[in-house]
């Protein structure tokens, strides 16, 4: 593992993660202004690219909560965002959080509570908050054929300390009752081609993920053919970046360019 590594000027596009990278939910990690200037003082794009099923402008709200400056960054792209511009024009079911609901419609989507054979899923509530809480539905779902649009693939985050499910572990459940899911956000292409054109669709040589998510940031950037920094310190809490990696996911022999414990 080594400290982050002075960048050659051909990344001019940064994608860098949020949770587990930028921020823990709370509070900032130390280092991420000093990093963000460092990076837009040699005249880089940074957009802030992230499974949350919030909208890029609520994102870009909270980070500016958590202290980091507008001008520190060029944009945002969520998976709740690529989730919206496929489901917007007809009425779906919903899961989700009274204020992802919010969202939700404030974005343009029609949620109904019954009838649908579409759902969208944001992740679960404080009041139902693990898999389990939801079996009936998924179960009578599943049976009525219902297809379920994941708006976060990301199975956990940690929010502080605490361990939050996320809709990822939903859909992967939803699988398992041979129900079918139609996922968003990172590994998935769709959010990076909205990356893409956010930046102005540069060369992929010229760009660098940045992430802690084996199964998301690390792999979306491979099936992109994309390099990326590997952060140790989010949910995968120190592990290394695995020899098998792509053995596992068909990626040939991409690797990061860097392990890093942090910003």
């Amino acid at each position: 593992m080594q400290s982050f590594p002075d960048l050659p000027r051909r990344y001019r596009v940064i994608l860098c993660d949020l949770w587990g990278v930028v921020h823990d939910g709370y509070t900032l990690f130390p280092g991420v202004i000093e990093r963000l200037r460092r990076w837009k003082g040699e005249g880089r794009t940074v957009l802030f690219l992230t499974n949350a099923p919030r909208s890029p402008g609520i994102v870009s709200r909270e980070l500016v909560r958590f202290g980091v400056p507008a001008e520190l960054f060029d944009g945002v792209m969520t998976a709740g965002e690529a989730g919206v511009a496929e489901l917007r024009g007809r009425p779906v079911g919903f899961m989700g959080t009274e204020a992802d609901r919010a969202d939700l419609v404030e974005r343009g989507l029609t949620l109904i509570d019954d009838g649908f054979d579409e759902v969208a899923c944001a992740g679960l509530t404080e009041e139902r908050p693990e898999v389990a809480d939801f079996a009936g539905e998924l179960r009578e779902w599943a049976a009525q054929g219902v297809v379920l649009h994941c708006l976060n693939p990301d199975r956990i985050v940690i929010h502080g300390r605490q361990r939050m499910v996320c809709a990822g572990a939903v859909a992967d459940e939803y699988q398992r009752l041979s129900g079918t899911v139609h996922w968003y956000g990172k590994p998935y292409p769709e959010v990076y081609r909205e990356a893409f054109r956010l930046a102005g669709y540069p060369d992929k040589s010229e760009v660098l993920a940045v992430g802690d998510g084996l199964h998301t940031d690390m792999l979306g950037a491979a099936l992109q053919g994309i390099d990326a920094v590997y952060v140790t310190s989010g949910v995968h809490a120190g592990e290394p970046f695995p020899s098998d990696f792509g053995q596992r996911h068909g990626t040939g022999d991409w690797a990061p360019i860097a392990t890093v414990a942090g910003l």
